[in-house]
């Protein structure tokens, strides 16, 4: 037998046997929360946080509650609540002279050649930046990085380190680059080469070739982004991924993205009621046997109405509508704590209400699905 059928078969088997653990997180301290050191001072990210590094000599640094200098949720660089614990990370992806730093952490084990993956991590641009960037840089590589420069992490350096191999993808995204409210999750999909054992994060382009923009007139310090819970996990490939019917942007599709809203396309109720319809219960068996395949998944239902009727009924209302969605899943089989649902009457109109063919456009129910429950999305 060949040697590559030999390694599909031993692929085959060691899936086989993965069963549930399809959707452990190889990134180890996903969060930063397990640390050597209460961080006390600037730059001191590798010496505090348990399992990760720094690659470069750029100072990155780590917040904590335990610390009155280096602090969550105030800082020096403003102020972002830790949405998964108590702590993060704080660095510059762009900066004046090209200058960067970067995370390194080793995965808990190698990635399989040919399997598919996703990467994500959740990012908030600190208050003091005076400019933001556009895209991140992902590098894996097959040995740990430590390169004696505070510059961008260039291909160049990468291939002076002799019998390292790489894998690299750029997240390019237009919502999360200017956010400095909330925790923006940035992710992607792709497929391993098998050579994967270190994974890390940042800019790695210099700044002309960064795509940026200012944020504040006479920009001098750069781009400063807070980073926390990190993740790699194996992922379906698209062609075994249920396909779902859905209107996205007005238009059909089949391509349910993580964390962007879609309208079901023939989700029904009775005028004035609560109660599904036959003719619906078709779809959500789709989202179910999505749901049910991806047991990593999490869905959130936001029912809305028009505006006939008074505010407080038509909240009444669409939460209720949102509500028997959520119930039906369950019945199916989705956990509890897998479902959120919330209502918000008409005060989200998506056409004018002006006609009865734009008030049926806004009576409707929405859903986003994601690996993790959005920080505004109440648990109910």
């Amino acid at each position: 037998m060949k040697g590559s059928n030999i390694r599909h078969i031993i692929i085959a088997l060691f899936m086989a046997s993965m069963g549930g653990l399809m959707s452990q997180n190889l990134v180890q301290n996903p969060s930063f929360e397990a640390h050597s050191n209460c961080p006390q001072r600037l730059g001191n990210f590798h010496n505090n946080v348990t399992s990760w590094s720094c690659p470069t000599s750029g100072t990155t640094d780590y917040f904590h509650a335990c610390s009155e200098v280096m602090g969550t949720p105030e800082n020096f660089k403003g102020q972002q609540p830790a949405d998964f614990g108590a702590g993060y990370v704080g660095l510059y992806v762009y900066a004046p002279e090209d200058y960067r730093e970067y995370l390194q952490v080793e995965l808990a084990e190698p990635l399989i050649k040919g399997i598919h993956y996703q990467v994500s991590f959740y990012v908030s641009l600190a208050d003091r930046s005076d400019a933001a960037i556009k895209e991140f840089g992902v590098l894996f590589s097959s040995h740990e990085l430590a390169i004696d420069t505070q510059k961008n992490l260039s291909k160049r350096l990468w291939y002076q380190q002799k019998g390292y191999r790489y894998n690299y993808m750029e997240i390019g995204y237009t919502n999360f680059y200017s956010d400095t409210q909330d925790w923006i999750l940035v992710h992607t999909q792709f497929v391993a080469k098998g050579n994967e054992r270190f994974m890390m994060l940042g800019n790695f382009k210099p700044n002309a070739r960064t795509r940026m923009f200012r944020t504040k007139r006479n920009a001098k310090q750069g781009a400063y982004y807070y980073i926390d819970m990190v993740s790699v996990m194996m992922d379906e490939p698209p062609s075994q991924k249920t396909e779902l019917v859905a209107i996205a942007d007005g238009r059909e599709t089949k391509n349910i993205e993580l964390d962007k809203s879609y309208i079901f396309k023939n989700l029904l109720f009775e005028f004035d009621k609560s109660l599904l319809l036959d003719s619906s219960k078709k779809e959500l068996q789709k989202v179910y046997d999505h749901l049910r395949s991806n047991a990593n998944l999490r869905i959130a239902i936001n029912g809305h109405t028009d505006n006939v009727g008074t505010e407080r009924y038509n909240q009444v209302l669409s939460k209720k509508r949102a509500e028997a969605v959520a119930d039906f899943l369950q019945k199916l089989g989705i956990p509890k704590d897998r479902i959120r649902w919330e209502g918000h009457g008409g005060s989200r109109p998506i056409t004018d209400n002006s006609t009865e063919a734009g008030r049926q456009l806004n009576r409707r129910v929405e859903f986003v699905i994601s690996r993790a429950f959005q920080k505004s999305t109440p648990l109910k």
